[in-house]
């Protein structure tokens, strides 16, 4: 049927515009800073949520993946310079870790997304709350599983990065700190926004 072949191929339009997306901000990386502070933030997980949200958890799922692709090759490349620290530990679980936590980041937010507007009859605030605990959920899972990664497999490279200290302390205020924070603001406030707008011009 035409409407369902016009439906296919907006999607494919989408997914395409969503996952050069993800690749075009993932390569761009640190190049976005905070003025007068010594860090920089990703918006590489907006584009992700805002699939899994309005394509679905497995569309979420595929951005997700990508977004570990592309994360792997600069560990390779020594573009991330944690990572290719950890390639040459262990190659295998390095890229296991980098596809799983970012097809887990685009898959959760789609279920949670969809679990919480279930029969909710157009109920904007529901909708909205929804939304919004589907954003925060990509970058604490994004970062929760590299950590989890690294402690379990790991754990001498994470001491040696704490270079003495408390490891929890290192791993709260070296690898996770600011950023963090700042990225996890981000995609609360832009992705059920965005989201919300593609919605409403799909529809």
């Amino acid at each position: 049927m035409p409407v369902n072949r016009n439906q296919k191929v907006l999607r494919m339009v989408e997914m395409a515009m969503l996952l050069a997306l993800v690749i075009v901000l993932q390569l761009l990386g640190g190049a976005i800073k905070v003025p007068f502070l010594p860090f920089s933030f990703s918006l590489v997980l907006v584009p992700i949520v805002i699939g899994s949200i309005v394509l679905g958890c497995y569309h979420g799922a595929v951005l997700g993946a990508a977004f570990g692709i592309v994360v792997v090759i600069q560990c390779v490349t020594g573009i991330d310079a944690g990572g290719f620290i950890l390639w040459g530990i262990n190659p295998i679980l390095t890229a296991l870790i980098c596809i799983v936590k970012g097809a887990a980041a685009g898959f959760v937010p789609g279920i949670i997304y969809k679990a919480l507007t279930k029969n909710s009859n157009d109920n904007k605030k529901k909708e909205i709350v929804a939304a919004v605990l589907a954003a925060a959920s990509a970058p604490i899972i994004n970062t929760g599983l590299f950590l989890i990664g690294l402690s379990l497999f790991f754990y001498d490279t994470l001491v040696a990065w704490a270079g003495g200290t408390q490891v929890l302390a290192y791993v709260f205020t070296g690898l996770v700190g600011i950023n963090f924070i700042v990225e996890l603001i981000i995609n609360i406030v832009l992705a059920p926004v965005i989201s919300s707008v593609v919605k409403a011009v799909t529809k």
